[in-house]
Parts: structure tokens; C-alpha cells; sequence
């Protein structure tokens, strides 16, 4: 059952534990980086080789995790993860995205590198850079993405100030 009000964190230490390699992106990388937004779901770009496909399944074992479109509770696969599709799950510590790709060309590969390595608690986590998650949301276009934009490019340019 998905807890009322979601614990990313949880979900994080989790991924952390398993030694899954991801990077946060969305609206979870946009309030770790200090922009004032809330967000329902905790979305990640993990690499999508068959060991680290290996550990996320099994850290979406641990996490109760299931499909959150199909009544059935139907859990990913393998083979679900090591597409660039999209999973969208409810874990018993929230909802979670697992992105295989985004917006249909950035791979893990393509965004570990620009991403923010960044302190949660104890736990050392990659988060898509400010500049990128920009970049990206301008690229999608949709309103609730639009919305954000200047509330990020605000704090982006807080923190430039800031040094």
C-alpha cells in the first residue's frame, strides 16, 4: 500500500543499498537543488545494463513495487527495465518513474555526466543538473514543465550568485 505522503528518502537509501546506478531527475532533482516545488513522484534514468538491472529488481523487490496502470499489481521485469521505456510504479514508500530514457534520447550514460552528485542524508545520490533539467523541460514543452521553468531558473541563478 503507498504511503500517504511519499518518502523519497526511503526510496533512495534503498536504491543506494542495492548499488543501483541512477540519476535523479524531475521534481525530486529540482527541490534537492533548492527550488521551492513540491512533486508526487520520485523519478530516475537508471543504466540499463543487466547487472544494474539485476540490483534494481531486486531493490524493487524490497520496495513492494508494482505497475501503478495495471489493477493486477504486475511487477517490471528484466526485460521492461533494459528498455528505454518508462515504468511507472507504487512502492510501499511512494510513487516511483523508472525511466529508460528521457525524452527519448538521454540514456543514463548521457546524463551521469553533467549530474550533481549531491549529499541526502548519508546517502550520495546523482541528480540531473539544474542547467539540464532547463534544458530538458524547455525540450518537453508541457505545461506543468513550462510552469516550473522560472522558478528553477530563479534558483539557478541564486546559487550562480551565491558562488
Amino acid at each position: 500500500m503507498i504511503k500517504p505522503t511519499p518518502d523519497f528518502l526511503q526510496i533512495l537509501r534503498v536504491l543506494v543499498r542495492h548499488d543501483v546506478e541512477f540519476v535523479i531527475v524531475g521534481g525530486v532533482a529540482a527541490v534537492l537543488q533548492g527550488v521551492p516545488v513540491t512533486t508526487a513522484d520520485l523519478d530516475i534514468v537508471h543504466r540499463r545494463s543487466e547487472a544494474n538491472v539485476a540490483r534494481l529488481l531486486a531493490a524493487l523487490e524490497d520496495l513492494a513495487a508494482h505497475s501503478r496502470l495495471d489493477s493486477r499489481g504486475l511487477r517490471p521485469g528484466a526485460t521492461h527495465l533494459l528498455s528505454a521505456g518508462h515504468q511507472l510504479l507504487t512502492t510501499n514508500a511512494g510513487l516511483l518513474d523508472l525511466l529508460g530514457e528521457l525524452v527519448g534520447q538521454f540514456r543514463y550514460e548521457d546524463l551521469i555526466e553533467g549530474a550533481e552528485a549531491i549529499q541526502v542524508e548519508n546517502e550520495a545520490v546523482h541528480v540531473l543538473s539544474l542547467e539540464k533539467l532547463i534544458a530538458i523541460k524547455t525540450k518537453l514543452g508541457r505545461a506543468k514543465d513550462l510552469a516550473v521553468l522560472p522558478l528553477i531558473r530563479h534558483t539557478l541563478e541564486e546559487k550562480r550568485r551565491r558562488g
